[in-house]
This record gives C-alpha cells, sequence and structure tokens, in this order.
C-alpha cells in the first residue's frame, strides 16, 4: 500500500499544477490507507524568528500540520497548517501543553532539554533550533550537563549564555529538517 501512495504521488506531480490540490490528495490517500499523520510542535516562546520561517516554509511545502505554542501571541502566515496555541505564563506551561499533545512520531523544535527527553520518552523526535537531533543515545549526556550548569548558575557562578544563531545554524537546521522530512513524510 506504501507503494501505491508514492506511485500516486508521483502521478500527481506530473498531471498537476496546483500544489494545493496534491497535498489534499496526499493527505486523503494517507488517511485512507489508516496512516497517523506526523505532527510538528514548536516551543515558540525561544524558537529564533529565522527558523520559524524555515519551518512555516516546511510546512506548506509537504502539507503537516504545524504549531507553535507560546506565551505570547505570534505572528504566522495564513495556513491551514499552521496555528498556534496561546498558554498562560508560567514556567514550563508550554512545555507541558506540548508534552500532553504530543502523539509517538510527532517532531518537536525545542531548545529545551527536559522537553526534547521527554518527547524521546513518549516515542517523538526533537531537534534544537541550531539543527541536531536528541535522541536516546544523547539525552542523558545532555540533561547531566545541563543540570550541572544549572546548578553552577544557583550557586552564583556566571556561565554565559548561548552564541547567537548563525547562518551555519540556520543551514544546519534546514538541512535537518528537509531530511527529516524526506523520510518520514514525504516518502510515506
Amino acid at each position: 500500500m506504501e507503494g501505491r501512495v508514492c506511485r500516486r504521488f508521483t502521478a500527481l506531480i506530473n498531471l498537476m499544477s496546483d500544489e494545493k490540490a496534491v497535498c489534499r490528495e496526499l493527505r486523503t490517500d494517507s488517511f485512507a490507507l489508516g496512516d497517523s499523520t506526523m505532527h510538528i510542535w514548536v516551543d515558540a516562546d525561544a524558537c529564533p524568528k529565522a527558523i520559524k520561517e524555515i519551518l512555516f516554509r516546511a510546512a506548506e511545502r509537504v502539507c503537516v500540520s504545524l504549531t507553535l505554542v507560546a506565551n505570547k501571541p505570534l505572528r504566522t502566515p495564513q495556513s491551514q497548517y499552521i496555528k498556534t496555541i496561546l498558554v498562560p505564563a508560567g514556567f514550563d506551561v508550554a512545555d507541558n501543553e506540548i508534552a500532553s499533545e504530543l502523539s509517538k512520531g510527532d517532531l518537536v523544535i525545542t531548545a529545551d532539554i527536559p522537553l526534547a527527553a521527554e518527547v524521546i520518552q513518549k516515542g517523538g523526535h526533537a531537534l534544537n533550533p541550531r539543527g541536531e537531533f536528541y535522541t536516546k543515545d544523547t539525552i542523558g549526556e545532555r540533561l547531566s550537563v545541563r543540570n550541572f550548569m544549572d546548578e553552577l548558575r544557583s550557586n552564583g557562578v556566571i556561565t554565559g549564555g548561548p552564541s547567537s544563531l548563525s547562518q551555519s545554524d540556520r543551514q544546519t537546521f534546514a538541512n535537518q529538517l528537509d531530511s527529516f522530512l524526506t523520510k518520514h513524510v514525504i516518502s510515506r
């Protein structure tokens, strides 16, 4: 059945110039085959604007649902694939919303290591805005370093923050996202 969707996709691309119609047809075939639809969640309060722009374009390009969760209103393009969830301000409120709505196989964009650990535990995928995937093999070490740095800061040690997002970081993120979407959405 999986091959049927790919053949249908190729035929639609060749026959149709309307990208939206191709997306609708693909989504219909996917639901008819009983596939669940992968969803992208964004921990949006601290997500850089450049990364959000990449995500907006990707959601439209591959017709995948993208939800930005934040404690302040966000500007997003008009799209049937893009929505926002406004949560109250507070410690980990956006993270808890994402964790409660997450389904197995979903992708979460976050720099928050405890949220990434929870995503991985629930069978999701976690990608940070610099293009690094958190995995079962790496998340334990990342949590340990994060907790150690947090302890240093609570004892008054100035540890500094992350460097600003570079063009190389943006490109790495875009490449990782594209590879992930090709494997988990487009090739279905």
